[in-house]
This record gives structure tokens, sequence and C-alpha cells, in this order.
């Protein structure tokens, strides 16, 4: 209406809603008021009739009448003003991109931003269009994820072990809490059934739990303050910046998911070269938390299947460096900005590192040591001084790992193997790896490859479905695993650098084909332009969305500033008064945890970030089942299962008939199914050519080309010697399992042996087949509840219905209550 926006907000079977209403009568304030009540479709239906009855124009007057639908939204990103009143922004496209659990991870295609206040209080200012037209336009939400019922912002060993604390002790003050929802009328609390001694308060009910995202990793936790106290937290969808991707590996026809979640920071955010080192506060541009998961996909359940997740790092090198562009040079010098003799912000980063992942810590530093004039290696040596520095007042059982590694100085060499060498550092790996070279792009991605590769033989291990922690090359498990990191590396680099990857695995392996070095320039000066021209403006956006930069008529505009140095570095702007110490770098009560990270310590502190209340079990917001499944309406398997899959093992299979459709088996180029044609556009060329990152050996007339870092483009590159290739012969192993989470309630955990941070002290593989082979598998044996449900669906086809139980007479009051009440 004139005076208010009326936000209606549903679940997902539409069985219950909420109301948003928003004051359009002020012109610089936001005025929000959230109705607490929870409609069912009928009262939803009769409010919407009585607000359009009440607000239709007499007959005769001018203008609009009634309640007219302004836009149909999947969720609110949050609310911005610039120098006018306030805009709201609204999803109105989203793809399904990934499955974990029952709970969807939706990619955020296109968005809308509505300004509130009415054309009769607006105050016009005339650069208020510039201001909107720079976060539309230079801000790309292509790259933005978001889910419903999962926490993208906590990785998957948080996620679950926060349904494992001793919620009972606080579950009486948190009880306080339990009445602030479902309000409901005489009628909606009528039971039909409470005559036929079924149970129907006490018994059903749990403990749902709500916890506060990670803030560093979301990206409209600003967008979103001014509300999050206001409206209650079913309105709130924290979002992040990043990758998601899932691929399907069939083994035998065996569903397993691999899953690759990149969460982007957003402190200290930015582009390739105006965003270097690390701020104030120990926050590091481009840094990046890239999570895989691996589950057994045949069912959807967190409480009796078998999960597992590795964790890993990339960001700048934490010092006060950066590179002057405005000497047009594609190589600028490196500078040190200020001195830090007592590794003061590199001790800030590796405390927040300490908190979330605990130790031990390792960093790869994949910069060059040796250089005829120095570049790199001024952050190298830099790099190295800090951690000895940080390390001597750790204890010796918690010291940060350094690892240095020249890795271009590797690549030119024709005697050494660059991911042999990766592997071996993979190998000895234990704990979060945090790597990192100058961009933090080409090489980085490479080596998280291949650190991913080992991680992903070990969690198919611990799975029971290889009998060996070892994984080739050249296998379409691989072949799959390669083309979604490369996805995940083009996806970053196109974020921070403005192109897709220069150098990829291919490369490195020195496999690479001829035509890839002329697309290897072209991507090189694709960069190149994007940093001297775009990125300016892109900066200014993410400053915009992330409110870095707040407009005010009484500063200057975002454009008119030399630079947004003061914007990401506080101390700029005043004298901290609270200076940590140089010796007990890190946070009170960090070290007593450790190795378990202090984030995920019960303790009184992080208790407080998690709100309990008591829920009915079949309640829809903790029913995963009934609100994926939908099980009481007719729904399509479009609908249900609609996912943009990245890749399936199906597409790397090959087509002849008789062949082992293993998918560890190692196979030549010509056998595979998924091969670049000489007959696409160069459109799909250009796509096929990205995703088709086949780690194959070339044949014997072929030269190969030798590889380079993404910052020597320029050298000369040299001839490949013979490339090693791993035989170790692997024998596929078949598990059953299931798997579901649980967020809001609190089920059993029977997960906690999986190697959720890539721990190797798990080395049986686990199976419930009695005999597993290649050959033969014998099933697992069936239990007698499983088969009085096949033979009592046997008998309701014959026309013989058993009678009634408990369990479906609570099933049909569910069904009545849900559709009719």
């Amino acid at each position: 209406t004139k005076r208010r926006y009326f936000l209606v907000g549903s679940n997902h079977a539409q069985t219950k809603h909420r109301v948003l209403k928003i004051d359009r009568t002020e012109p610089k304030d936001l005025v929000i008021i959230d109705d607490k009540h929870v409609y069912n479709q009928q009262e939803v239906r009769e409010l919407l009739g009585r607000l359009d009855q009440g607000n239709r124009t007499k007959i005769g007057q001018k203008g609009s009448s009634g309640l007219s639908r302004a836009v149909l939204a999947f969720g609110i990103v949050g609310f911005v003003r610039f120098l006018e009143g306030y805009y709201i922004v609204l999803i109105t496209k989203r793809r399904k991109m990934a499955d974990i659990g029952g709970h969807s991870i939706y990619k955020i295609e296109d968005t809308t931003m509505i300004y509130i206040p009415n054309d009769s209080v607006r105050v016009t200012h005339p650069d208020e269009a510039r201001y909107s037209q720079t976060v539309l336009d230079s801000y790309d939400f292509a790259f933005v994820f978001c889910s419903y019922s999962y926490d993208l912002s906590h990785s998957l060993q948080y996620n679950l072990t926060l349904l494992q604390r001793p919620y009972e002790q606080g579950s009486s003050a948190a009880s306080s809490t339990e009445e602030e929802v479902h309000t409901q009328s005489k009628q909606d609390s009528f039971d039909i059934f409470e005559d036929e001694g079924l149970p129907t308060k006490g018994e059903r009910m749990v403990y749902g739990l709500y916890n506060e995202p990670y803030y560093k990793y979301v990206w409209n936790g600003k967008l979103l303050e001014r509300v999050k106290d206001i409206v209650h937290h079913d309105w709130l969808m924290y979002i992040i910046h990043g990758f998601c991707g899932q691929s399907k590996l069939l083994i035998y026809g065996r569903p397993v998911h691999i899953t690759l979640i990149a969460r982007r920071s957003s402190k200290f955010a930015g582009t390739r070269f105006l965003k270097r080192g690390a701020n104030c506060e120990g926050d590091v541009a481009n840094e990046v938390e890239t999570e895989q998961v691996v589950h057994d996909a045949s069912v959807m359940s967190f409480t009796a299947g078998s999960y597992s997740s590795y964790v890993q790092v990339r960001g700048s090198v934490p010092l006060y460096w950066s590179q002057d562009i405005s000497t047009m040079m594609p190589k600028p010098p490196i500078r040190l900005d200020q001195a830090d003799p007592y590794a003061y912000v590199a001790g800030l980063h590796f405390d927040q590192m300490l908190q979330r992942f605990g130790s031990p810590i390792i960093i790869l530093n994949l910069v060059k040591k040796r250089e005829k004039r120095k570049h790199e290696k001024i952050l190298s040596e830099e790099l190295y001084r800090a951690v000895v520095n940080l390390n001597q007042f750790l204890p010796p059982s918690h010291c940060i790992d350094y690892i240095a590694w020249d890795m271009a100085r590797y690549t030119k060499s024709k005697l050494c193997n660059v991911l042999d060498r990766l592997s071996m550092i993979a190998e000895n790996v234990t704990g979060v790896l945090r790597t990192n070279c100058v961009d933090c792009l080409d090489r980085t991605n490479t080596a998280q490859f291949m650190v991913g590769k080992c991680a992903l033989a070990y969690q198919l291990y611990a799975l029971g479905m290889i009998d060996k922690p070892k994984l080739q090359f050249d296998t379409d498990c691989v072949r799959l695993f390669e083309e979604l990191y490369e996805d995940h590396g083009d996806t970053l680099s196109l974020q921070y650098g403005g192109s897709q990857l220069v150098h990829r695995v291919k490369t490195y392996r020195k496999i690479a084909p001829w035509t890839q070095h002329s697309k290897d320039i072209m991507q090189t000066l694709s960069r190149y332009y994007s940093n001297a021209f775009s990125d300016a403006d892109r900066q200014d956006a993410i400053n915009l969305f992330l409110q870095v930069y707040q407009p005010s008529e009484a500063k200057p505009h975002l454009w008119e500033l030399p630079t947004d140095l003061y914007l990401h570095q506080t101390s700029t702007m005043a004298i901290p008064q609270d200076r940590r110490s140089y010796t007990l770098w890190w946070s009170e009560g960090v070290l007593s945890y450790l190795p378990v990270p202090y984030d995920e310590v019960p303790c009184e502190e992080n208790m407080k970030k998690v709100k309990v209340k008591r829920m009915n079990q079949l309640d829809e917001s903790i029913d995963i089942y009934t609100e994926f499944f939908k099980p009481y309406e007719l729904t399509s398997f479009d609908d249900t299962f609609c996912i943009a899959m990245t890749n399936s093992a199906r597409e790397f299979m090959p087509k002849t008939v008789g062949a082992d459709p293993n998918p560890f088996t190692v196979r030549k180029p010509e056998e595979t199914g998924k091969s670049v044609l000489g007959s696409k556009s160069s459109k799909e060329e250009t796509v096929l050519q990205r995703k088709t990152a086949a780690s194959a050996p070339p044949p014997p007339s072929e030269e190969a080309i030798s590889s380079t870092s993404e910052d020597d483009s320029e050298e000369d590159r040299e001839d490949e010697g013979t490339v090693s290739q791993r035989s170790t012969p692997i024998k596929l192993l078949t598990e059953s399992g299931e798997s579901s989470l649980n967020v809001y309630g609190d089920p059993p955990i029977t997960h906690a042996s999986l190697p959720f941070f890539f721990s190797f002290s798990l080395r049986e593989p686990v199976s419930r087949f009695p005999e597993d082979s290649i050959y033969g598998v014998l099933p697992p044996q069936v239990d007698k509840n499983s088969r009085e449900v096949f033979e009592s669906h046997v008998m309701t086809g014959q026309g013989q219905v058993r009678a009634l139980c408990r369990e479906d007479m609570l099933m049909y009051r569910e069904y009545i209550k849900n559709r009719y009440m």
C-alpha cells in the first residue's frame, strides 16, 4: 500500500506464515514491525483480504486502490541506505547448487533493490543514483550463496559438534524464550485425538538450537544489523561470498557426493592490487576458507550416515605490504609499508586461526626464495622472522609449523616433479593447512588441489570405499575432483584477480596441450586489464555493500577519496587504547584448550551464542524429511531434486561395453567419456577447456610445455622430462550408511570417529557388508521391521489392510492438522 510494505514469508510446505510490516512514511528512517503471530494458509489469506479491502479508494478518487503485489522473492539480503531513504535488497532468482543432509544450498542469481519511502515523502539527492548503480553494476551477486537451514559460515564439524554440547543445564534459562512463537488460537490447538489415549504435549518435545553465524565470513551482516534484534530470526538469512559446487562419484552405482564450499572473508576484502597483506586487526586480503565434504548420498541423514570434512585456508602474507600500480607495470615492486619487528599483525592473524581451528597450524609458503632482484623474497624473509618470533612464546607442542617451498623454481626444473613434492608435503600434514603465494591464486590452487586429493583418499578410506588411502591420477575419481577444484580456482581468481586461472594442474603436470599457451596469454592480459581499469569500481562496490564506507552529506563522496586505506585500517583514525602483549599474543583462554579450537569449547562465552528452545519433534523446522519431500502433497522430481550438479563420474566413465566402471581405475585419454571436441563453438570450447582439466598423459609424440608461476608468464619455457606416475593398485570396498543433519534438533551423533579436520589416526576401513569385492557383493541382512513394512505394503496392494498402529495415528493427525487446521 501507499503507507506500508507487507512482507509475507512462508516455510517450504507453506503451512506456516509470518508477516513483516515496513513503514513507507518515514523519508530517512527504517521502521519495521514484526508480527509475532504465526499464521496458517487460511489466516494469511483472510489478513491480506482485509488489507486489500481496507485500502481501496472511494469511487471517483484517483490513484491506485487496494493491495498490489510488488515482487515475489526468495529471501531478504538486507537493508541499505545511501543519501536518501532505505532500500530493501531481495533475492528474486536462485539456483540449487548442493545438498548436504537434506539442507539445500542455493546460488543467488539475481536480486532487486526496492526503495522503501513512497514518492510523496521522498527527499531527493543528485548523487543517490550513482551510489545505487555502483552496487548494482559493479558488485557481482553471481558468487553469493545462501541456505535456509544450514549455517554456511561455519564448518561441518562445528555444526555437528554444536549438537553434542550439554544443553540440559541451561534448558531452564532458555525455556523463557520458548513462548515467543507458536501463538495459536483455540481452534488451532484443538486436538481430535485427545480421547484416543495418544501422547499430545510433553512426550514429543525436543530441544531446538539456533546459533549465531561466524560474522567474518558473512557478507550481509551489516545490512541486517539494524533489524536482527527486531525481527524473528526466521527472517534473517546470512549469505557467503565464494564458491559452492557438488559432484557425484558413482562407485558401481552407489552415489558419493563430493562438495566444495569456499567462504571468502568479508574483512579487508577487495581486489588484487588494491588489497594486499593485512590490516591492523590481523585480517588478511584474499582470505578464503575451503571445505571439502565427502558423504554417502544413498540417504540424507547425518544421524545414521557417514560424513567426512576437511578444511584448508588461503590468504595473503600477514604483513604490512603493498604494490604501487600507478606505474602501470605488469609486476609492480613489493614494498613493506610499516616495520613490525614484534610480528604484532601476524600474531593477531594466527590468534584468529587458533580460535577457529585449534592447533597445529601449518603454513605452506610458496613464495620465491632465490631471485636475481629481490621481489617475492622480501615477503618470504619477513614471514619467516614473524613465525620464529611468535613460536618462541608458544608451547612446543602447539607451535606453528612453517614449510617454505619455492614452487616456481621447482617447476622450471626437468628433474623435479612438482606434484610429487606436494603429495609428500600433504602426506605429512595433520591439521589445518594455510597456503599462500603472492596472489594466492594459481600456485595456491594447485597446492590446495594436491592436499585435497590426499585428503579425499583418506576420506574415502575412512568411509570404507577403498582399502588403501591412495588415489592415482588418470582415474575417473581424480578427474572429477580436479575439475571441481579448477572451477573453484577459476571462481576465486575472477573475484580477486579479474580473470580465470592462468596456470592449471595440467600445466604443472607438464601435459598441457600447445593451445593452452595462447589461452594463458589471454588470461594474463585479461587479468592485467581488469587490475588496471575495473578494479577500482569493483572495490568501491565492495566497500559500499559491506558498509565499510557509509555515505553521508558531511563526508566526501566515495569516488572522491584518494584511497580507502583508512576505511580498512581503524588505527589510522584513532590511537588504540588497549594494545595486546607482544609475548602473550593469543587471546585469553585459547591456549588452555589447545589442540581443540576455542570456538568449539562449551564454555560460558560460547554458550551465550546458542539459543535453546523446546519444540515438537514433528515440527517442520526440525523435521527435515517432511520439509524436503512434502509427503502430504503431490510433487514432481524436477522440483524436489533439481540441482545444478557440477560434474558426475558418469561423464568420465568409458562408453565402450565391457569396460570396468570402477572410478579408481587408471584410464588412457582415449578411454574416457569426456573430451574436448573440435566441432564446438568458441564459447563452448572455452567452457570445455576450463571444465576439462584432465590429468591424462600425452601421446609419445606430443611435446609437453613446462609451466611458470603466475608472476613469471614472460619467462622462457623449457621442455619437460618424463612424468612419474604412481601405480598403487586400489581395490574397491562398499559400505552401507546413512546421513542427515538436524541443525535445530538434538539427535544422537554417530559420526565422531570421522576425520573432520584431516586426521590420519583412522586407518581401518569401515563396512557393514559381510563380503566386499569388485566381483561380488553380499547385501546386508534385512531386519525384522523392514520385512514387516514390505509385507504390509504387499498386503495393502492385495486389499488386505492391517490395523492402524500408534505411529499411523500420529502421522494421520499431523496430516489433518497441516491440511485442514
